[in-house]
């Protein structure tokens, strides 16, 4: 069998595939056409004075809630509730009680419209980025039921429609705030070919509307929301609520903080815990056909960013697992942003962190370099023909004085990004799909590590810190550098050279 196995590998994976299955990251992300039209006809509709301010005082909101949550202690939480006087300014808006827990912030209407006008493409950009490497991930996986929780103003909706443009059937969102609630509304005004969309203001409102039956949802997605809840048992009620609520695969999205990464490493902790002592608990079940069923409902793992479904490696080193989503600012952006100190620049860095899981039990399957040998550069010096190496001057010459084009100045106005929107686009046409010319995967074994940091060039060799798995169940887990050097592996260092952060990496 392991003969066989290599054979297999040696005559199926090339270097080619693995760079095209490795390739996870979106280099510059553009805001689809129907975005930011939409984003542009709400805020002309609105006519709110003063936005750049309300902008500015929306962002200083979001760090003050960062600040405040990282020392706000949960027995705390209810003082501040029943005693005004021991919140802070008014303006904050500090601990309001929600039907799932209590928030840190509240949006009216002028801060949903400064949210939409500055947060919502980079907020999309992270949930495009998530929910495309999840289809690549799972290429077999196309939800017909969603649950957004925390929805806000549809980022998450609108990514859903790029990603899986057919499939989605049914949204059911969960949005405590009706002002968020009604510019979703508005934003979406237009579109064709919509699903069917139900909106409710908490969890129990929507297990109260809906039958049992159709309470599972085969994907269930909450984006930078849950690091507005102070308290760590309300966190964890909520992500429990949302699991019971998982059909197949459940997405955590949190701003790319320390904060936001120790709330996704929580919440991925606890689920996995929580399915591995339901699974020890039904092990020794003696009822085969009971304990078939199990196997096929019980237990997660991770599917992404993780490659194994141990402890985080880490914990307790002063880093934290977060990853970029460079995107090309907006047109809106770049009228109501402000730069500090220097002109705004046409891009943006979208922090940020996340988990996906998925039911079931890890699948199994033999590790991309099994079987693989590669040459040295050594070794493929050796073997060059000399007559290879002989240089014809007279072709050479031609060769280059052929398809000389004189250099242009680009017009600098096709820089901005909303260009294209004077473009007339065909109701069938369908934007964000990848080209189709690399279709390798990368399999969920646990033989595909994970670049968690930016790769560092030195000459001719290539750092890379890369969690891994360090058994073939996927069960255990480690953090390593890694170092490929030219002269010893020519093939993945070419590799490596082309990587980015947030790529996976072959082992």
């Amino acid at each position: 069998m392991a003969s066989l196995l290599q054979e297999t590998s040696q005559k199926v994976i090339t270097p080619e595939i693995l760079r095209s299955a490795a390739k996870q990251s979106q280099r510059c992300l553009v805001v689809p056409v129907r975005l930011r039209r939409a984003i542009k006809k709400y805020l002309r509709e609105q006519e709110v004075p003063h936005l750049k301010r309300k902008v500015l005082r929306l962002s200083e909101s979001f760090s003050g809630i960062k600040d405040v949550n990282l020392q706000l202690a949960a027995t705390t939480s209810k003082e501040l509730v029943e005693d005004p006087l021991k919140s802070v300014e008014q303006s904050k808006r500090w601990k309001i009680k929600s039907c799932y827990g209590d928030i840190g912030f509240q949006y009216r209407d002028d801060e949903t419209i400064a949210y939409v006008a500055s947060r919502m493409p980079a907020v999309y950009s992270a949930c495009y980025r998530v929910l495309n490497e999840v289809r690549r991930r799972l290429p077999d996986f196309s939800p017909s039921s969603v649950l957004d929780f925390g929805a806000g103003t549809g980022s998450a909706f609108w990514a859903l429609r790029e990603v899986w443009p057919h499939s989605v059937e049914k949204v059911n969102i969960v949005e405590p705030s009706q002002s968020m609630q009604r510019a979703g509304r508005s934003l979406i005004q237009g579109l064709k070919d919509l699903p069917l969309i139900h909106g409710y203001d908490s969890i129990q409102a929507l297990n109260k509307d809906i039958s049992k039956s159709e309470r599972e949802h085969d994907l269930v997605i909450a984006s930078y929301v849950l690091g507005e809840i102070p308290s760590l048992k309300d966190r964890v009620t909520i992500v429990r609520q949302l699991w019971n609520l998982t059909k197949d695969a459940l997405v955590l999205v949190e701003p790319g903080t320390p904060h936001g990464s120790n709330i996704i490493s929580q919440m991925r902790s606890h689920i996995l815990w929580m399915e591995k002592r339901k699974w020890r608990k039904h092990e020794n079940n003696k009822n085969i056909a009971s304990k078939d069923l199990i196997t096929q409902k019980c237990g997660a793992y991770v599917v992404a960013p993780c490659p194994h479904d141990g402890i985080c490696p880490l914990v307790n080193t002063g880093k934290y697992c977060h990853f970029v989503q460079r995107l090309e600012r907006t047109s809106t952006q770049r009228a109501y942003k402000r730069a500090k100190g220097e002109s705004l620049r046409g891009f943006e860095d979208e922090k940020f962190s996340y988990v996906v899981f998925r039911r079931g039990q890890r699948p199994r399957a033999p590790w991309p370099l099994d079987g693989m040998k590669f040459e040295t550069l050594k070794e493929q010096h050796a073997k060059r023909n000399p007559e290879d190496l002989e240089i014809d001057y007279e072709d050479l010459i031609k060769l280059n004085t052929q398809d000389i084009v004189p250099y242009q100045e680009v017009d600098p106005v096709t820089y901005d990004s909303d260009v294209i929107e004077t473009e007339i686009l065909d109701d069938g046409e369908e934007e964000g799909e990848e080209e189709q010319g690399e279709s390798a995967l990368a399999d969920l074994g646990g033989g595909w590590g994970r670049i968690v940091f930016s790769p560092i060039r030195r000459g001719r060799h290539v750092s890379m810190d890369i969690c891994r798995s360090t058994t073939r169940d996927a069960s255990e887990g480690s953090f390593e550098r890694v170092i490929v050097t030219q002269s010893k592996n020519p093939t993945l260092h070419h590799q490596a050279r082309r990587s980015v952060w947030g790529d996976l990496w072959p082992f």
